[in-house]
């Protein structure tokens, strides 16, 4: 029996998910949400440091880091996700994870737990007034709180995903 989910394995193939199927769930904070992503699109979690600005990015990227010699560029999900910018403190996180076939950090308010679900308590993401935030493909249901699961394929349209990506090329 499927429940509609969808998942995607370490080689970016997409398989239906079974309703016993456990997940595996990196979940981190951005504002007064706690969000989850599938542990297998997360390369690694790093604390914050100081970005490289690029001129004439959009507002959501905050800038590059240089990651043991790779150039990744950082969105800041805050902005992404229309929230007001707030400085990265103690807490602050850069998830560096798979997008659409690239290396891309986001920056998170703090970074939780890894949760072990069973996609069965995931919940297809509700319709408010017909709008549908695509990037966010699922409402987990955990024992007292919501986890909103992200889809960060569809975080970014193809075309913000490659201005993204050419900044990385023009920065090397």
């Amino acid at each position: 029996m499927s429940n509609g989910l969808q998942r995607t394995d370490d080689k970016g193939l997409t398989h239906a998910t079974s309703a016993d199927e456990i997940l595996q769930i990196v979940t981190f904070q951005v504002g007064n949400e706690t969000f989850g992503l599938n542990i297998l699109k997360v390369h690694e979690i790093i604390r914050f440091q100081a970005l490289t600005r690029v001129p004439n990015l959009p507002d959501y990227v905050e800038g590059v880091l240089n990651l043991r010699g790779k150039i990744i560029p950082v969105v800041g999900l805050r902005q992404r996700m229309g929230l007001e910018h707030q400085e990265p403190n103690a807490t602050t996180k850069i998830v560096v994870a798979s997008v659409k076939n690239e290396v891309l950090g986001f920056l998170v308010d703090s970074v939780s737990e890894v949760l072990r679900i069973s996609s069965s308590t995931v919940e297809p993401t509700p319709r408010f007034r017909e709008v549908r935030q695509k990037y966010v493909s699922g409402v987990g249901k955990l024992d007292d709180r919501l986890l909103l699961l992200l889809d960060l394929d569809e975080l970014l349209s193809d075309e913000e995903s490659s201005a993204i990506v050419a900044t990385r090329e023009a920065v090397q």
